[in-house]
């Protein structure tokens, strides 16, 4: 007479996701901790990746708008060491270039400017003035956020215009203030906005070169040229403005591109996304840890219900598969709220600075998966542990 050994049951997705779930349902306050762990190692991945994508964007876009067709022409060092001197006609002699739209220059004048003449000379506040051409303002493609720019009457006279850094280290709000520029009254008569491009600028009280020549004996020579061209001349153009500014000694003349610091702004952005990335996933680290501690003091405590489950015919893989269920449900409860938090933060924080808020897809592709991958291996241990109880336990516990 044989015997026919009854081949076990086998468990459907649904039966696999109930039992997994009650066993996490009666420890509640312990499962909290487990996924804040969890959820506090993803949400710090996807901030950091996510703050750091608005930034870059914000700086992008921000490069689009301005444009890349901006070069600077300063002067540069003497074969002696000497500091060289723009020609005084340089300007001029940059907008026959052909492909030049708009160029316009700045002289620095080696004077002080004070919000009254009761304050030292010593405390400028980190503000130069400088004469400017008419032209600046369209070339920088700048914006007078208060007043007016300098024109033929206003840049023969004691009238200022002040970039916008400048304006507010000197408490000046609107035009009609007064400030005290080397040994006499100023007229503020305009405040610029905000110029990525010329942050100098923003740093700048403007006069007019006339005012300059008059007040300050300024000899005309400028300090900083500008030039704007289309962005396809702009190599072209580069090549041209050493030669072009000073004939005789190319060498002594330095062209840059500002554009060129604001892009590698933007390639700095993500300098160290590496490293908090890398503190993100030292916490995902220890919320798999507390998972796995979890799911081996879950072991602990419920040998009796697994040896009960084995005497009545769960199989050793239906154990394992119970307890890998619960911790990747632990898991995707620390993911789902690490995910949530994360991209909250991450809008909050481009919201406050004014950027788009840019969460890359890759990023909630790449925590999913995270969270699968510290889930199997949290669990691991504790399911082959449970599956390892034998069903004698369940009798000798009664």
């Amino acid at each position: 007479m044989s015997t026919t050994v009854p081949a076990p049951s086998r468990l459907r997705l649904r039966d696999v996701l109930r039992v997994g779930g009650a066993g996490l349902r009666t420890r509640p306050g312990r499962v909290f901790l487990s996924a804040l762990g969890i959820a506090i190692g993803i949400a710090t991945m996807i901030a950091v990746i996510g703050i750091s994508a608005s930034g870059q964007e914000q700086l992008m876009r921000q490069l689009d708008r301005l444009g890349t067709g901006l070069l600077r022409v300063e002067a540069g060092s003497t074969f002696s060491g000497e500091e060289a001197r723009l020609p005084a006609r340089a300007v001029a002699m940059v907008r026959e270039v052909e492909a030049v739209r708009h160029a316009g220059a700045t002289g620095t004048i080696a004077v002080a400017i004070r919000r009254t003449d009761r304050i030292p000379k010593e405390l400028t506040g980190g503000i130069t003035v400088q004469a400017a051409t008419f032209d600046l303002l369209s070339t920088l493609d700048g914006q007078v956020r208060v007043g007016s720019w300098l024109n033929e009457a206003t840049a023969r006279y004691p009238a200022v215009v002040l970039g916008s850094v400048a304006a507010e280290r000197l408490g000046v709000t609107g035009t009609g203030m007064r400030v005290w520029i080397g040994d006499r009254w100023f007229t503020v008569i305009g405040i610029l906005g905000p110029m990525p491009l010329a942050p100098e600028i923003e740093r700048s009280a403007l006069i007019g070169f006339a005012a300059a020549q008059k007040y300050f004996q300024f000899d005309g020579h400028p300090t900083t040229i500008y030039e704007r061209s289309a962005e396809e001349s702009v190599e072209a153009v580069r090549a041209l403005l050493a030669r072009t500014v000073n004939p005789e000694n190319p060498e002594h003349v330095a062209v840059s591109r500002p554009s060129d610091a604001l892009a590698a702004r933007a390639a700095a952005a993500g300098t160290f996304t590496g490293l908090l990335l890398g503190l993100g996933a030292v916490a995902l680290l220890v919320g798999g840890v507390g998972v796995a501690n979890t799911m081996v003091i879950s072991v602990l405590e419920r040998r009796r219900e697994i040896g009960l489950r084995r005497s009545l015919g769960a199989t050793r893989g239906q154990i394992r598969m119970q307890f890998l269920t619960e911790s990747l449900i632990l898991s995707v409860i620390g993911g789902g709220g690490g995910l949530v938090i994360g991209v909250l933060v991450t809008m909050a924080y481009a919201l406050m600075q004014g950027w788009p808020a840019v969460v890359p897809p890759w990023v909630i592709g790449g925590t999913l998966a995270a969270t699968l991958a510290v889930s199997l291996i949290a669990g691991i241990y504790p399911a082959v542990r449970a599956s390892r109880v034998p069903p004698s336990v369940a009798l000798a516990m009664i």
